[in-house]
């Protein structure tokens, strides 16, 4: 849609939480938006994202961008990948005048680190940029059961204004595969960033 041609670079983080497919349908359904994205993903995730999607990819950051847009069929231009130690990125920085972030799974551990403050990688620095500039985080949690310190961590996020995501898909709209169950939750991830590409299924609705 034409308003989302002017959407603000989004920031996409993938830990090694389940949950890979949501990652690379959120990645799709942006870049088809002409959205430019700004991808971190973690060696645990890069393990996931071959266990879930059989998806090799590369550890090399010049081929990395290109592989993804491949996997999911949009403009590699469109993404470009950073190193969990590259700090001269721009997403280390509240001066680089990022809107919106999405961690994409993200894992119990990155959560702890993200409400702790213990920045030590670039994924970590981002979300607390995020934090420190009151901008939008988005945090696709994945995990079950969910202990006491789980809970705490959601909850002080929470009260800091952090979107909190559980990827726990619904079922009301009878999904007859994976695909409607992916899509579920990356429609929730989009009204949160204020992108609507059209293809939302919403209560009511007659589609």
């Amino acid at each position: 849609m034409s308003e989302n041609k002017k959407h603000s670079p989004i920031i996409i983080a993938m830990t090694g939480a389940s949950g890979a497919p949501y990652a690379l349908r959120l990645i799709q359904r942006l870049a088809q938006q002409n959205i430019q994205l700004h991808l971190l993903i973690s060696d645990a995730a890069r393990v996931v994202l071959q266990q879930e999607s059989e998806f090799n990819l590369s550890s090399n950051l010049d081929d990395m961008a290109k592989e993804i847009a491949d996997f999911t069929g949009v403009d590699a231009s469109l993404l470009t990948c950073w190193g969990n130690k590259d700090w001269m990125s721009p997403v280390a920085s509240g001066s680089a005048d990022m809107q919106d972030m999405v961690v994409v799974p993200c894992s119990m551990g990155s959560l702890a680190r993200i409400a702790t403050g213990a920045s030590s990688n670039l994924i970590e620095r981002a979300t607390d940029v995020m934090l420190k500039e009151r901008k939008n985080l988005v945090l696709v949690l994945r995990e079950t059961p969910l202990s006491e310190i789980h809970l705490g961590h959601m909850y002080n996020l929470s009260k800091m204004g952090v979107r909190i995501i559980p990827a726990m898909p619904g079922f009301y709209h009878q999904p007859k595969s994976i695909d409607d169950l992916v899509d579920f939750m990356v429609d929730r991830i989009l009204d949160h960033l204020n992108v609507d590409d059209g293809a939302n299924i919403r209560w009511g609705s007659k589609e």
